[in-house]
């Protein structure tokens, strides 16, 4: 009996290696493309980019690179296929080189558009391409690497070209934009001579000057 036990023993472990150690099911999110969402396309309104009022400069700064690339133009609308195309011609200019992109806009409106000599009232037609609003002072791309400045601006002028509106060359450490409007600390300093109350973002921002900029500016009324 006792000789039996280690061919059971040794019959177990090679059953138990055999096993395979593929995990049944995924905690992790499905892949997103930032070009085309992978959800079903909604009828939403053409519509207008939002304009940020009230002191906001969302989206008007670099956020993670060095380089980045802004709308200058006022509210435009994008296809997938300007970015997708603006992305290419960036990726062929610094082809060899070590850099990291990143995109800020993504393409969440689904446009729907009907074929000639179609009645009114046969409801919103067939899906053709996904959108973005984009609203100006925007950053669309950014990038961060091993890459010289005149080489970074050449690709995105590339870029600006595959795309409607106008585009210009910002790099990180550059003011925010209010509208058109450069948030300068003469510009702060400004508005507190005109008793302007700033929202807690700005108040936040000027904490960061420098010491010899801070002395500029009057303090905070409450």
């Amino acid at each position: 009996m006792q000789s039996l036990f280690p061919s059971i023993a040794s019959l177990l472990r090679t059953e138990v290696r055999s096993i395979p150690t593929t995990r049944l099911f995924s905690t992790t999110s499905t892949a997103q493309d930032w070009l085309r969402p992978n959800t079903d396309p909604k009828l939403r309104f053409k519509g207008n980019p939002r304009v940020h009022t009230g002191g906001s400069t969302r989206g008007t700064t670099i956020a993670w690179g060095d380089y980045g690339m802004r709308l200058s133009d006022y509210h435009q609308r994008l296809s997938a296929t300007h970015l997708k195309n603006a992305e290419t011609a960036i990726k062929t200019k610094l082809r060899g080189m070590k850099y990291k992109l990143y995109k800020r806009v993504a393409c969440n409106i689904a446009v729907f558009q009907k074929g000639n000599e179609v009645r009114m009232g046969t409801g919103r037609g067939t899906h053709k391409f996904w959108a973005a609003r984009v609203p100006v002072s925007r950053v669309l791309f950014e990038l961060k690497g091993e890459v010289h400045e005149k080489v970074v601006k050449e690709a995105f002028r590339l870029a600006g070209d595959k795309m409607p509106g106008k585009y210009e060359f910002v790099k990180k450490g550059d003011p925010p934009i209010m509208g058109r409007t450069p948030v300068t600390p003469e510009l702060l300093k400004e508005l507190e001579d005109r008793n302007f109350k700033l929202p807690p973002k700005k108040r936040a921002w000027i904490d960061t000057l420098p010491e010899h900029k801070k002395k500029l500016l009057k303090p905070l009324r409450p």
